[in-house]
């Protein structure tokens, strides 16, 4: 079959205009986060939300996307990424309004779930305009490493913007706020980004889309169920059971059909598949770092919201610093368990740090610190593990690739949120239940309760760590290349070469693709 060199989108020269607006779509699902962090304690009080239900705004949320983003990656390649991108990000604004304007708690998760929906259609169909635009790698290390730092950059302005928005405000306008950037982005998206999808006719694989949302429903909703009856009720163990049996079964499927959701060759790669768990394992271990700051701030030692995000602002400096510096220089020149593993293992370390927080800790000992270790190890980890994800994977294939690593994401957050968010209130309650009550009392109780789900957080990103410094084996990336110009294999991984081949070559029947685009 004859092949023919592919005129990377990575030279067209509107291609830096393009991050712009797709970075714009990103930063309003990171915004969207953080925002909402800083003002669930605002949102909980309005709507007489309990303790046990609070992760509920968060977790109905990230739910909602992770469960569906396979299938928006799929409809992103399918009908056009471009096109995608742009209904997902009106149709992002519109829940936001929806959620801005809820009368309850009810109407609440209604509007965080829609746009959990919608953010599985906007989350991959960015990332995977990223992938096909950027596909030289020099260009393409700058490029997500202006994506990390947009991830801190959101993060701070979204602390930022949501104690602002909440403290002279109201908390609506912190979901109100997705709206001008939404018409920004979609109007500079319509006129700068080119369309691409994979060829041939649109397949969904209806049954993959079930078993795998229904599985990673039940396990969620089972670690939330945890708190209220027990990690040994029967209730909870029959949804892990369920949810065990529909994961396995939707593995099943997608080795048998024809058109699959997630096509094995996307995470038979070492690289990728170890990207995946890494991009997973550490938002298991480090999301709900970020409810119990924002409690620990605002319950306990008395923040205003505005107050809360200027106190998160090293945070966010230390991951653009780490991501935009030196994670951007490194990228192109080690292997990526090179950061990962160390940027895993810094994040421990700040887990294991929360231990020392106590009600009078200042905030120099105590917050100061923690914040400095999450943010330089998170921006070793996160913009790595994205790259990797997406990387030697066919373009055709560039959507679910991208939904996948987004899945990892939202699935770990739901999971780190609700399983830390019940060990948590767990250990407050028996805290309570020994010492008594009082108001000196209650804040040291939720104290315990977040240092012993940070014992098990820093765990998780300890074993994360162990995992992915054995399963990722990438070679470094100049060697790789050399290799690649000499012909010869240096890479241990045969399904990794194969796929990085891929990029490079067309066959010449796929011409119908945009000039920007063409394959």
């Amino acid at each position: 079959m004859a092949t023919t060199k592919a005129q990377g989108p990575s030279v067209a020269p509107s291609r830096w205009s393009a991050l712009l607006f797709i970075g714009l779509g990103q930063l309003m699902i990171i915004l969207d986060a953080t925002v909402v962090n800083i003002a669930l304690p605002s949102m909980q009080r309005d709507l007489g939300i309990s303790d046990g239900d609070r992760q509920w705004v968060i977790t109905a949320y990230t739910l909602a996307f992770g469960s569906l983003l396979l299938l928006g990656g799929r409809i992103a390649d399918y009908t056009g990424r471009k096109r995608t991108f742009l209904v997902a990000l009106i149709g992002f604004a519109g829940a936001s309004a929806l959620g801005g304007a809820a009368g309850d708690f009810e109407m609440l998760l209604a509007a965080r779930a829609l746009q959990g929906g919608f953010g599985a259609l906007l989350g991959p169909s960015a990332l995977s305009l990223l992938t096909v635009t950027f596909t030289e790698p020099k260009d393409r290390a700058k490029a997500f490493g202006v994506w990390g730092a947009i991830a801190g950059a959101g993060g701070a302005i979204g602390l930022l913007a949501g104690g602002a928005l909440t403290d002279y405000l109201d908390w609506r306008w912190c979901l109100y706020v997705n709206i001008p950037i939404t018409a920004v982005a979609a109007i500079g998206g319509y006129a700068v980004l080119a369309e691409s999808r994979r060829e041939g006719r649109a397949r969904f694989d209806v049954p993959g889309v079930l078993l795998v949302t229904g599985g990673l429903v039940a396990v969620v909703y089972a670690t939330s169920r945890a708190e209220s009856d027990g990690w040994g009720s029967a209730t909870v163990v029959g949804l892990f059971a369920a949810g065990a049996v529909l994961l396995a079964a939707f593995a099943f499927v997608e080795s048998r059909v024809a058109h699959p959701l997630l096509p094995p060759r996307v995470i038979a790669s070492r690289t990728r598949g170890g990207a995946y768990l890494a991009v997973g394992l550490t938002v298991v271990g480090m999301f709900g770092a970020f409810l119990f700051l924002t409690y620990y701030m605002q319950v306990v030692k008395g923040y205003s919201p505005i107050r809360t995000g200027v106190a998160f602002l090293p945070m966010a400096t230390a991951v653009l610093i780490s991501a935009g510096g030196l994670t951007t220089r490194l990228l192109p020149k080690v292997q990526p368990r090179v950061l990962i593993v160390p940027g895993m293992l810094i994040g421990s370390v700040a887990m294991l740090w929360m231990l020392t927080l106590e009600p009078g800790t200042s905030y120099a000992r105590g917050l100061l610190v923690v914040q400095l270790l999450f943010g330089l190890g998170a921006g070793m980890i996160m913009p790595v593990a994205i790259n990797y994800a997406t990387h030697g994977v066919d373009q055709g294939d560039s959507g679910v690739a991208s939904a996948s690593v987004n899945t990892a994401q939202q699935i770990g957050g739901s999971i780190g949120t609700a399983l830390l968010n019940t060990i948590a209130t767990n250990a407050t309650v028996d805290y309570l239940a020994s010492h008594g009550r009082s108001p000196a009392i209650a804040k040291q109780a939720v104290v315990e309760g977040f240092s012993t789900a940070s014992i098990w957080a820093a765990g998780i990103l300890v074993a994360g760590a162990l995992i992915v410094a054995v399963l990722m084996n990438t070679p470094n990336p100049g060697r790789q290349a050399a290799a690649e110009n000499t012909g010869s294999d240096t890479d241990t991984d045969g399904a990794e070469q194969q796929d990085a081949s891929s990029v490079e070559v067309v066959t010449v029947n796929r011409t119908r693709a945009p000039t920007a685009h063409r394959r």
